[in-house]
């Protein structure tokens, strides 16, 4: 996709100049966009506060929540995709936990932001 032009003239050519070479790729910049769509649905963040606290299997997961093991499951594909979650089989049940120590910060920060403007 290629980026559309403007037609304005930039106030302050250095400041522009200086911030451009800063810049993430375009790239980057459309995957961060899909991470924060994922992040971006309160069941999925319900969903990543519990694993944040335990690891735990769908069952669990769906009561917590009072949700279906099927919708619970849906958003587990999702979160698995987009690396926020990861999964480990134990006899016949699969237990989830966060990806990593990222996601948890990410939470964090998020949780602080709102705190901070309320």
């Amino acid at each position: 996709m290629e980026r559309k032009k403007t037609d304005e003239k930039a106030c302050n050519v250095k400041l522009v100049d200086k911030v451009r070479p800063n810049m993430p790729k375009t790239s980057v910049l459309y995957e961060l966009s899909d991470f924060f769509k994922v992040m971006g649905d309160s069941t999925r963040i319900q969903l990543l506060w519990a694993l944040e606290e335990s690891e735990m299997c769908v069952n669990d997961l769906a009561c917590l929540l009072n949700m279906t093991k099927s919708a619970v499951s849906h958003q587990l594909k999702v979160l698995r995709t987009a690396k926020l979650v990861k999964s480990t089989k134990s006899g016949k049940n699969v237990y989830y936990s966060l990806d990593d120590y990222h996601v948890k910060d990410i939470l964090e920060k998020a949780l602080e932001h709102i705190e901070h403007t309320n």
